[in-house]
């Protein structure tokens, strides 16, 4: 079977590498001050709106640009079944208020898994004038979906490495979810999916209930980063990545453990697992890299 074709499930290969036309997205101090605020980011810099926190990328791109890409890969009734499995940011410049950015998207792979199927894709964030701004990879899970192949590129690799575990924690920090948390993300991001939403469509697919977004979750991880290891500047902060491993729900805390490996290539190594209240593992094979 050639990338051209679709398979005999619905899956249509042929998208696979096909990048979209560039879209433009407006930052604005007002957007990046109501992202900080739905994610409770305490960092000054971030709450002024003078600086976008690590998870901001994702507005204008995610939901306008990637997503799009990597569900047209997927047969049409599967729309329910998708999770965010990964994700990974890759951190270029910063993103600040009063600019412009220019992103392209891609769904790039195809991989079965033991319980689904897994599309891959990714965003490219530039300035006008090309330059890199922010890289992001994202893995769609399809729960108990069937891909017949294995096409296209794989993940990013950034497995915990177990030995980790048997030292200390350099941090832990324990964050809140608050009550109201997914319908001020929803709004912050552009994400409203109804599982975050509405309790009767969250149960309807399997779900305990509303569900917290990954990504939510992904920017609690960022200020338990930033706040340990680049409080003085917060784009020291290069690349961010994460394995969605459980759900998490409104009103539950989730607890983050901060592992300082030796650093590579000038960059500070930080591996991280977060942890509900309930004792899920809601998020696996952490990993920031940070400019020492």
């Amino acid at each position: 079977m050639t990338l051209g074709q679709a398979n005999d499930n619905g899956w249509d290969l042929g998208r696979l590498g096909r990048w979209t036309d560039p879209v433009e997205f407006d930052v604005k101090r007002e957007r990046i001050i109501d992202f900080a605020e739905a994610t409770n980011d305490e960092h000054p810099l971030h709450r002024s709106g003078e600086l976008a926190p690590p998870v901001f990328p994702v507005v204008g791109a995610l939901i306008d640009v990637i997503s799009p890409e990597v569900m047209a890969v997927a047969p049409s009734g599967l729309a329910m079944r998708v999770v965010h499995g990964e994700h990974d940011f890759r951190y270029h410049r910063p993103i600040v208020p009063d600019t412009t950015l220019v992103t392209r998207g891609a769904a790039l792979g195809v991989r079965p898994v033991s319980t689904g199927a897994v599309v891959i894709g990714k965003g490219i964030t530039e300035t006008p004038r090309g330059e890199l701004v922010v890289e992001q990879h994202v893995a769609a899970f399809f729960r108990g979906a069937e891909v017949d192949v294995q096409a296209g590129e794989g993940l990013n690799d950034h497995a915990f490495d177990e030995s980790v575990r048997q030292g200390e924690p350099w941090a832990i920090v324990t964050h809140a979810f608050d009550d109201d948390q997914t319908y001020r993300y929803s709004h912050a991001s552009g994400d409203l999916n109804p599982i975050h939403l509405d309790d009767g469509v969250a149960r309807a697919v399997g779900l305990p209930g509303i569900i917290v977004h990954g990504l939510c979750t992904m920017a609690f991880c960022s200020r338990a980063v930033v706040n340990r290891f680049c409080p003085d500047d917060p784009t020291r902060l290069r690349r961010l990545a994460v394995r969605f491993a459980a759900v998490v729900q409104p009103g539950e805390s989730v607890t983050h453990r901060l592992w300082r490996l030796s650093p590579r290539n000038e960059l500070d190594q930080i591996m991280f697992e977060s942890t509900s209240g309930s004792g899920s593992l809601v998020i696996k094979d952490g990993l920031a890299e940070v400019e020492r």
